[in-house]
């Protein structure tokens, strides 16, 4: 599927609440490695504390970020994410001493409606540990946060 196909009916919009999902390159389990995952979690704070997005919950998989949402104000959605995985790729191929690709192009985005149980979207990011088998209970997973705790 070409870029400009990903991008058709992509609206950003100011104050909208969306649940982003995107992928490592060739789904490597990059994040296995829990520094790698704490330098993503490092990015993701950094859009909230430059006001980009406010970041409700999110949970770092092996090979994927499930990341929940809401953008600010001179917030582009395609431009906050392409400022993660920028990022993110920077210090983590530093830190591992290689060059290359970390993320897949492009990204799943789903704007959360009004009428859409926004708490529900929540536990279901939080949960993905436990749905892949990765642990028993979530507290026993470390790469996740949400604002309702």
């Amino acid at each position: 599927m070409a870029r400009d196909e990903l991008l058709k009916g992509r609206v950003s919009l100011a104050h909208q609440i969306y649940h982003i999902t995107t992928c490592t390159h060739e789904r490597q389990p990059i994040f296995n490695n829990f520094d790698y995952g704490r330098l993503l979690v490092t990015e993701i704070s950094r859009l909230q504390q430059e006001g980009k997005v406010l970041s409700l919950a999110w949970v770092v998989m092996p090979d994927h970020l499930h990341w929940l949402l809401q953008l600010k104000e001179n917030s582009h959605l395609s431009q906050v994410i392409k400022e993660l995985k920028a990022r993110s790729a920077v210090r983590i191929n530093r830190q591992h001493g290689q060059k290359g690709n970390l993320w897949q192009k492009g990204f799943h985005d789903h704007a959360i409606r009004e009428d859409e149980e926004l708490i529900e979207t929540a536990r279901y990011i939080i949960a993905n540990p436990l749905r892949a088998g990765l642990v028993s209970h979530i507290g026993s997973y470390s790469l996740w946060d949400t604002i309702w705790l």
